[in-house]
């Protein structure tokens, strides 16, 4: 099993606001990134799971990866 790149897509309730997040995160499957994306945003912003709400997944190229990090990551 090799190792792909998502990009996830969505927002979350803080308080009054609704604040919009894209992340790009390395991983096995959807199911992976998205516990990731799940427990860090949930961590980082004491939000509940189930105020998150994912909009898009999905499998990205490593030509359309703009995280500088994973760029570094990946060698690029």
């Amino acid at each position: 099993m090799r190792k792909r790149i998502f990009r996830i897509e969505g927002s979350f309730k803080q308080g009054l606001w609704k604040q919009k997040f894209r992340k790009e995160i390395i991983g096995f499957s959807e199911r992976q990134v998205l516990e990731k994306v799940l427990s860090d945003i949930g961590s980082k912003h004491g939000v509940k799971r189930c105020m998150i709400k994912i909009e898009k997944i999905e499998e990205i190229s490593p030509e359309e990866v703009r995280d500088q990090r994973i760029k570094l990551m990946l060698g690029g």
